[in-house]
């Protein structure tokens, strides 16, 4: 597996054991300079305090994508954002058609016996195989300079999960983050709790991701297992946001389709 800059997150082994996520934990404004000028460091005191989630971003855009792709398309479209944004973006989409999505670092025939009958697309982020019939799905981008995109895989997987975790509680679902004891290995996304996933309190896994840094910023593409508030989640990850329209150049995006994520060489590269 690669390391350093380009090192796609697959979890990580860091604390000892499970740590609730409870609407009633205090959390706490601070001053600080995370996240570019201008941002606020919010750390949210969770349970025993094994976790603190920061909103790192002071300004957010939030694009809920109206525009259902295919999977070679809706993974063209993040890759262009990651090379574009000049300000951090959560992006929520839809998927046109029955499509899976299998991470980079995925075995493609794992991936179709595990989901057949599903059309599927290789991420250029890592994490599992995910079924994308039934989730809730979404990206992060943190440009270059923001502290999430400078921060370690772990640690930028851990912030981000954190703030999920806190707008699942507040729409009544019992989750905490894993500690990644209950990690198996296998193929399927959310059959495979690693490290910082979310989890219920029977231990079922309900929301993952996969991560890339390039020189442009961080790339965080996350599925959940139930529909969230996209504007929750915008005012858990940021102090101040919009939501903003993206147009997406046609030419771009199919030049990426072409050349990358609808190549059977790029799929099937495992």
């Amino acid at each position: 597996m690669p390391r350093g800059r380009d090192m796609e997150h697959a979890g990580a082994r860091v604390l000892p054991k499970d740590a609730p996520i409870s609407r009633r934990a205090g959390v706490d404004f601070l001053a600080g300079g995370v996240g570019g000028e201008g941002s606020v460091k919010r750390i949210a005191v969770v349970a025993d305090d094994a976790y603190h989630g920061r909103v790192i971003f002071g300004r957010l855009r939030l694009w809920m994508d109206p525009v259902k792709r295919s999977g070679p398309e809706a993974m063209a479209v993040d890759e262009w954002l990651l090379e574009t944004a000049e300000t951090p973006v959560l992006r929520v989409y839809g998927w046109l058609g029955e499509w899976g999505s299998v991470g980079y670092f995925g075995n493609l025939a794992d991936a179709r016996a595990s989901f057949p009958g599903v059309a599927w697309v290789r991420r250029w982020t890592g994490g599992g195989t995910v079924d994308h019939r039934a989730d809730w799905t979404y990206t992060v981008v943190a440009p270059a300079g923001e502290t999430l995109a400078d921060s370690r895989g772990a640690e930028s997987y851990r912030i981000l999960h954190a703030a999920l975790a806190e707008v699942l509680a507040g729409e009544g679902i019992d989750v905490r983050l894993s500690s990644g004891a209950a990690e198996n290995g296998a193929a399927a996304c959310f059959e495979n709790p690693v490290s910082h996933d979310i989890v219920d309190a029977t231990g079922r896994k309900m929301a993952g991701a996969g991560q890339r840094r390039t020189k442009r910023g961080l790339l965080h593409q996350g599925s959940v297992a139930v529909v969230c508030d996209s504007e929750r989640l915008a005012s858990s990850l940021a102090e101040n946001w919009e939501i903003h329209e993206f147009h997406p150049p046609a030419e771009v995006i199919s030049a990426k389709v072409r050349e990358r994520y609808a190549q059977a060489a790029w799929t099937a590269r495992r």
